[in-house]
């Protein structure tokens, strides 16, 4: 069953000595949802539901776990990285959309919606001004490899020279990419990633997104991958 927000909070406060702490960040808030899906979710929405599932896998695994924007009310980007201070690695869990020039119309359940179903996949990123970029790199790869390994497939389409702002390639493989002048990623005291699930403008990889059975299983191997690359310093 998928903890509810209160008992993660619970367990989070709680931190055996020792442990190892991973912060835990809810993408969007309830007044700014992200990015809308294909179908008309919101991409909030999707973060909500992973990030407790990610926790909870984390917290099997013997980490701690610090939630960060659970009900959806942080006041500012800036809040986030703050809130996760004296913690050891830093996640923000996001869904990806694509650039507007991509979208195409159709129409579902009677309302117009835009889709993309030419990219999809997983990706990750960090920045090269973290205050601890060798780590935050190491376990993003970690996470990737182990995503790929699980079946999910990596994209690619952030590196893509036509696109308005392609990302250099941190590792290319397990789709890991430098976003230097994202908030959450240079702002932090600690090593830090922002994974992206998949792709919510495209139709099928939304539907995935929103499967619990596919949720379970990818926060099973992102918690994995984290797991072993924290253990393994």
């Amino acid at each position: 069953m998928l903890a509810s927000w209160s008992a993660i909070a619970s367990l989070g406060a709680f931190r055996p000595a020792g442990a190892t702490e991973v912060a835990v960040d809810v993408g969007h808030t309830l007044t700014d949802r992200g990015a809308v899906s294909a179908r008309g979710k919101y991409e909030y929405d999707f973060n909500a539901v992973l990030a407790r599932r990610l926790a909870s896998e984390l917290q099997a695994r013997g980490l701690a776990v610090r939630p960060i924007n659970f009900d959806g009310r942080i006041e500012s980007l800036v809040a986030r990285p703050q809130q996760a201070i004296g913690s050891d690695f830093f996640i923000a869990v996001h869904h990806d959309s694509v650039q507007p020039h991509l979208l195409q119309k159709w129409e579902w359940q009677g309302v117009p919606r835009t889709y993309s179903d030419d990219h999809a996949g997983f990706a990750l990123f960090v920045s090269h001004e973290n205050p601890d970029p060798a780590t935050s790199l190491r376990c993003a790869s970690a996470i990737g490899a182990h995503l790929r390994r699980n079946g999910f497939v990596p994209a690619t389409h952030h590196s893509d020279p036509s696109s308005i702002k392609p990302r250099q390639p941190a590792d290319a493989e397990n789709a890991v990419y430098y976003y230097d002048k994202l908030v959450v990623l240079y702002k932090t005291t600690l090593p830090a990633v922002l994974f992206e699930a998949g792709v919510i403008k495209n139709r099928d990889e939304e539907l995935l997104l929103d499967n619990p059975g596919y949720q379970a299983r990818m926060a099973d191997a992102i918690a994995t991958g984290l797991a072993a690359c924290l253990y393994v310093r």
